[in-house]
């Protein structure tokens, strides 16, 4: 078994794994590390050392592929995709497709990877901060794939020229007005920045969601399938979702109405009135 280490890093392990494949080594003799943990049943063979013969001819689209799969954090991230890169430089193309064991775990995390994606963009709640020469804005996210870089130039277009800066427990991107910075490791100013940064307008953001919010429409599990519960801790009104959802399940759901609304007066209408709404 030949144990290798990419250190998560996409262009590494196309360089080993073309070495491999150009000595036709299978992918059941190789593992690579994931997450920085190596593989225990692994040993110690070194992999060849110069260029083998065998030359693949692999599509554009295929590394692609496997470019967008990489970012997938999970058992066998590596290794699954070598595998492909097997199958497919050896003719068999069906190992991307969803109706083929390998190309089904394939297809589920690039989906993965784009829900994850959608989540960044939708649950990333900037801070903004004084004016002065760091950012404008700060965000602190937790994904749980490592799409950070990637999914992050969205925001791009949207901020203008204003600094922003996204901090998450393994990296960070910060954007100086003009080009995007991505640091594999997240600098702890940056994390401690994010995650303390005290938004003036938290209230008043509060005081909306809490009237917006209708508990006679409530479906927890529909709301947790589009907001999972893992992000709540790191969204301001996360922390009101649980006691919106308890008054829901008490009595709101019947009423529709949160009771700053429902305890006020209403204006009666006369049969006069309303003829006249029905003959403006």
């Amino acid at each position: 078994m030949i144990h290798l280490d990419c250190d998560d890093l996409f262009d590494t392990w196309r360089q080993q794994a073309r070495w491999l494949l150009s000595h036709e080594v299978d992918p059941s003799l190789v593992s690579w590390a994931s997450e920085g943990v190596a593989d225990l049943f692994a040993s110690d063979d070194a992999p060849p050392e110069t260029q083998g013969p065998f030359q693949a001819r692999i599509p554009r689209t295929l590394l692609d592929t496997l470019e967008r799969a990489a970012r997938y954090r999970g058992d066998q991230r590596w290794s699954l995709l070598y595998e492909v890169l097997w199958r497919v430089s050896h003719g068999d193309r069906s190992a991307v497709l969803a109706g083929d064991k390998l190309g089904s775990e394939l297809q589920r995390r690039i989906k993965q990877i784009q829900r994850e994606s959608h989540h960044l963009h939708a649950f990333v709640r900037f801070v903004a901060m004084p004016e002065g020469e760091g950012p404008h804005y700060v965000a602190w996210h937790e994904p749980a794939h490592d799409i950070l870089h990637s999914a992050s130039e969205h925001f791009i277009g949207r901020m203008g020229r204003r600094r922003w800066l996204i901090a998450t427990p393994r990296d960070g991107v910060y954007y100086d007005g003009e080009r995007l910075i991505h640091q594999r490791r997240c600098p702890i100013e940056w994390q401690q920045l994010a995650q303390n940064a005290d938004d003036p307008h938290s209230d008043m953001w509060l005081t909306y969601y809490s009237h917006i919010f209708n508990p006679a429409r409530l479906n927890p599990t529909v709301m947790q399938g589009h907001l999972p519960m893992r992000f709540w801790k790191n969204l301001p009104e996360g922390a009101l979702i649980p006691g919106l959802i308890i008054q829901a399940r008490t009595g709101k759901q019947q009423d529709g109405q949160a009771s700053g609304i429902k305890g006020r007066g209403g204006k009666r209408i006369t049969l006069g009135d309303a003829e006249r709404l029905q003959n403006p």
